[in-house]
């Protein structure tokens, strides 16, 4: 377990950062705020978050840059000034080192490619999780790093079977068997893989449970409605999707309650959203080690018109 005094002072130095986002940060203004030399600073946040002060700075920069290019109506070399970046051209090599895309093709798609957002733990909350038993770290790994992107569902259908009283997965297949998910993994129309999911009141059939397995199809399908499915409409909606670090597959548990607890922190307004739940079902997808755990939920941008 790491000091608790090294682990203040990283907190300390992330505290800083985030306040002071928009502005010069130095690492000697960082050191100052966590009580050591510039050099014992930076060892110790890179030791501690898997990243020099540096990488993480312009990465969470650029990420809160993304959200705000959403918004047409400002300028992308206000943004980059906004951010602390001297030039439009040094702003585009940045953004598209880390996104793949310049900042002018990521305006002006209408459904731009999977961005994947930089969205660092707090040390202190990772570890006081650790010490409850509740996480694993090596050093050098980042603390609970999750990635984070917005994706665009278009207007689509569901074809889901309801449970009776189920909350989660194991309840639900208590009530109805675990042979749905072969049933959902037929579907040749299939748009996406099948999902384990969430469902909102607004969407919510009566006398059925709030979670449910189904699959997502085009708003024209024609196929099969296998007996005790039900077909609704989903509208078009924004998924912010959480995806975890790979982990042992025998650890999925571990792995899921790790990535709800930092979802449960997480505030997309930071990033230009807010949680717009009833535009669709919260979804989870099959834990498999090697890709991390993944789960969503819809949001909506907060200055859309």
């Amino acid at each position: 377990m790491e000091s608790w005094a090294k682990i203040k002072a990283v907190q300390n130095m992330q505290d800083y950062i985030n306040e002071h986002i928009t502005e010069a940060i130095t690492l000697r203004m960082l050191a100052s705020t966590a009580g050591y030399s510039p050099w014992h600073a930076g060892r110790i946040f890179k030791e501690l978050t898997g990243r020099t002060p540096f990488d993480y700075i312009r990465a969470l920069r650029l990420s809160q840059a993304a959200a705000k290019l959403r918004d047409k109506e400002l300028k992308i070399i206000d943004v980059a000034f906004d951010f602390v970046f001297d030039s439009h051209e040094g702003f585009t090599r940045a953004f598209t080192k880390q996104f793949g895309v310049t900042p002018q093709h990521y305006r002006k798609c209408q459904k731009p490619p999977l961005h994947k957002l930089f969205m660092p733990d707090s040390v202190r909350d990772y570890y006081l999780r650790l010490q409850k038993g509740e996480g694993q770290m090596g050093k050098n790994n980042n603390v609970n790093t999750v990635f984070v992107q917005v994706i665009e569902r278009p207007a689509r259908k569901l074809l889901l079977k309801h449970g009776q009283k189920a909350k989660h997965y194991f309840e639900y297949c208590e009530e109805v068997g675990c042979e749905v998910w072969d049933v959902l993994s037929n579907v040749k129309e299939a748009m996406y893989e099948p999902i384990g999911m969430w469902m909102p009141e607004n969407l919510l059939k009566p006398g059925t449970s709030e979670y449910a397995q189904g699959v997502e199809v085009s708003t024209n399908y024609m196929g099969e409605i296998p007996e005790g499915f039900d077909l609704i409409d989903l509208p078009p909606c924004k998924m912010m999707v959480f995806q975890g670090q790979p982990f042992a597959d025998e650890k999925f548990g571990e792995a899921i309650e790790e990535l709800w607890e930092v979802m449960k922190n997480y505030n997309p307004e930071v990033y230009g959203f807010e949680w717009a739940d009833e535009d669709g079902p919260r979804f989870q997808l099959v834990p498999m080690g090697y890709r991390g755990y993944i789960e969503a939920r819809p949001v909506k941008q907060l200055n859309a018109k």
